[in-house]
């Protein structure tokens, strides 16, 4: 069984950056033209068959109480914390952040401004840390052997990082799955934030000749982004809701069910756009 899980999840990796003629022409879905969709499906149902009873095992002893301490990513996955809403406290001190740098009823935050955001940065980078844009990083081919974090690297071997697994290594992050935006300030306040990781404990915008081309302008963007909307919102839960259901989906990283949560204006209408 063993044998036939681990052929499953290589076969899976193989076919993860392929395309297929359905993607093209979706009048083709269904009639698995090129067979590869026969393969996936084939995969898919033994690593499940496979998987899923360990996961569903892991599950029973979290909700009864037997285990209570994480010893691996499965653990870390199953016990997955709460975030900026849910933690009025911390949601606090990013806004007074903004009243102090910016002043309150003023101006909007400006990109200027961005360099004395030390604690909204921290929570964007914890944001990207715990919640990353996809799964792996795009696929590298190693030219020559080598050796990365210990591991040896084959020449023309494909190497593929998982965002989500190195984002909540507890191995590398105390406490991982708790959305703790000072753990990026440990190293002093007067040091800048950045929203780059160049050891690689998570990714972001990745780092290296291959790193994104547009760091500072997203770095920017998810900054002032971030600012305005804790400068001109106060956000609580749903009606009827203590906090908001951060659930992931179970194929995907996005949420299981749709964010919701109220705002409501907390600077002069003035600085309102149509007022």
């Amino acid at each position: 069984m063993e044998v036939l899980h681990v052929d499953a999840v290589f076969a899976a990796l193989d076919y993860l950056h392929w395309s297929c003629l359905s993607d093209y022409f979706p009048c083709l879905r269904g009639w698995d033209v090129d067979g590869k969709e026969k393969v996936i499906k084939a995969a898919d149902e033994t690593i499940k068959r496979y998987q899923n009873p360990i996961i569903e095992e892991r599950i029973r002893q979290w909700r009864s109480g037997e285990r209570k301490e994480m010893e691996d990513l499965v653990d870390v996955f199953i016990t997955l914390k709460d975030e900026l809403i849910n933690q009025p406290d911390l949601m606090a001190k990013a806004t007074n952040e903004i009243d102090k740098v910016v002043g309150k009823d003023k101006r909007l935050v400006q990109e200027s401004d961005i360099e004395r955001l030390n604690y909204v940065k921290a929570c964007a980078r914890e944001a990207f840390r715990l919640h990353p844009l996809a799964p792996f990083n795009a696929p590298r081919v190693a030219t020559q052997d080598t050796i990365v974090g210990g591991y040896f690297i084959p020449k023309c071997s494909h190497a593929l990082l998982s965002r989500y697994g190195l984002g909540r290594n507890p191995k590398v992050w105390v406490d991982p799955l708790k959305f703790d935006p000072e753990r990026h300030l440990r190293d002093g306040s007067d040091v800048e934030v950045a929203l780059t990781e160049h050891d690689l404990r998570f990714i972001s915008f990745s780092t290296g000749r291959r790193g994104c081309l547009a760091t500072v302008l997203g770095t920017c963007m998810t900054t002032i982004l971030l600012a305005r909307l804790l400068q001109c919102f106060a956000w609580t839960p749903p009606e009827n809701a203590k906090t908001v259901d951060l659930a992931e989906a179970e194929d995907h990283l996005s949420l299981a069910t749709p964010l919701m949560a109220l705002p409501r204006m907390r600077l002069a209408p003035h600085l309102y756009p149509g007022n």
